[in-house]
C-alpha cells in the first residue's frame, strides 16, 4: 500500500463534496436505492445498504432523505429511478489512468457527458478494460488514532481481519477484502474505534508523479468528472504535489 497517499485524495474529494451538499445527497440517494434494490431493505440483512447508510450519515445526509430513499427503491414512494452500474475507463493529463463509476438511469446520456468532460479537458475515453487492470479494488477504512497506539490500533484491525494497515497524519488506513468490509467495520466500532471512512475504493498498483500544467489539468478534469450527476467515484493512478497551483 505504499507509494501513494489514497487518503489525501479521500481528503481532496471531500473537499470538493463540502460545499455541494445538495449533489452529494442525490449521489448518496442513488447508492442507498441500488442497494435496497440489489439486497432489500433491511440493511441488517444487506452490507452494501449498511454501508451506504452509515456513509450517509457520516455526510450528515438527514435521516428523511435516507428513508425517502429506501421508500423509493421499495415502491412506497414512487418506485424511483432504475439505476445501473457502468464503468467508464480513460486517460488524462500526462497519461494518468482514470476509473469514473457511473449509477445512471440513461447511459446515453452518461456516455455523452463523461466522453465530453474528457475532451474538454485535455483526456480521451477508453474502452472497457482499458485501465482497470491497473487499480485493485480493495475495502478501504479510515480510522483516526486519536492519541491511541498505532501498533494496538493496527492489530485490533488485523485480528478483524484486515489485511494491510498504513499510518499516515495520525489516521490508520485499513484494507480488507471487499466482502469482509463490512465485517470488519462492525468489529472495529465494538473495539470503540471511530470509522471516518469506509468503502470500496479502485487503489493504484502504482503512480504517476505529475507537476505544474500537467497537475493543473489533470485536476480540473477529475473535479470535472465528480461534477457530474451521475458518476458516483472517481479514481486515478496520478500522485499530486502537496500544493497545485492554481492556473492563472
Amino acid at each position: 500500500m505504499a507509494g501513494h497517499s489514497k487518503w489525501a485524495q479521500i481528503k481532496r474529494q471531500k473537499a470538493v463534496a463540502d460545499f455541494r451538499k445538495g449533489q452529494i445527497f442525490s449521489k448518496l440517494s442513488r447508492e442507498i436505492q441500488v442497494a435496497v434494490r440489489e439486497g432489500g431493505p433491511n440493511p441488517d440483512a444487506n452490507p452494501r445498504l449498511r454501508m451506504a447508510i452509515e456513509r450517509a450519515r457520516r455526510e450528515g445526509m438527514p435521516k428523511e432523505n435516507i428513508e425517502n430513499a429506501i421508500a423509493k427503491a421499495t415502491g412506497a414512494a414512487g418506485g424511483g429511478n432504475q439505476y445501473e452500474t457502468i464503468v467508464y475507463e480513460g486517460y488524462g493529463p500526462g497519461g494518468i489512468a482514470i476509473m469514473a463509476i457511473a449509477l445512471t438511469d440513461n447511459r446515453n446520456r452518461t456516455a455523452s457527458e463523461v466522453r465530453h468532460t474528457f475532451s474538454r479537458y485535455g483526456g480521451s475515453l477508453g474502452e472497457t478494460g482499458s485501465v482497470a487492470w491497473q487499480f485493485d479494488t480493495v475495502g478501504q477504512i479510515v480510522v483516526p488514532l486519536d492519541g491511541r497506539d498505532p501498533d494496538e490500533v493496527g492489530l485490533l484491525a488485523i485480528d478483524a481481519g484486515a489485511r494491510d494497515v498504513e499510518v499516515e497524519d495520525e489516521t490508520l488506513i485499513i484494507t480488507t477484502d471487499p466482502e469482509v468490509l463490512s465485517d470488519v467495520v462492525e468489529k472495529l466500532q465494538a473495539a470503540g474505534l471511530t470509522i471516518r471512512q469506509a468503502d470500496i475504493q479502485r487503489v493504484p498498483q502504482t503512480t504517476v508523479e505529475l507537476e505544474g500544467a500537467q497537475a493543473q489539468s489533470a485536476l480540473k478534469l477529475l473535479e470535472a468528472l465528480e461534477d457530474l450527476d451521475d458518476i458516483q467515484e472517481v479514481y486515478t493512478n496520478a500522485s499530486f504535489p502537496a500544493e497545485v497551483p492554481t492556473a492563472s
